[in-house]
């Protein structure tokens, strides 16, 4: 049978940067919770909580309205 390895917690990156707003015009700390696509990540690959995850969400939705950050776009030709 295959074994299960423990359960290793992810850091939250937003305690790590002593941040306890999330502003969407901090685009260099909202980059980390985006994709190479420009998609938002899971809430299980950042770590954050899910209160933090919605303000993170909202901050990129809000930035990238304002051409701060680019929309998910697909690479298929």
């Amino acid at each position: 049978m295959r074994e299960k390895k423990p359960f290793k917690r992810k850091r939250n990156p937003l305690l790590a940067a002593k941040v306890s707003e999330v502003d969407w015009k901090d685009v260099e700390l909202l980059r980390k919770f985006i994709s190479d696509r420009g998609k938002i990540r899971a809430r299980r690959v950042t770590g954050l909580t899910p209160q933090q995850q919605k303000q993170v969400a909202v901050a990129i939705k809000n930035a990238r309205e304002m051409a701060l950050l680019p929309y998910p776009t697909s690479h298929r030709v």
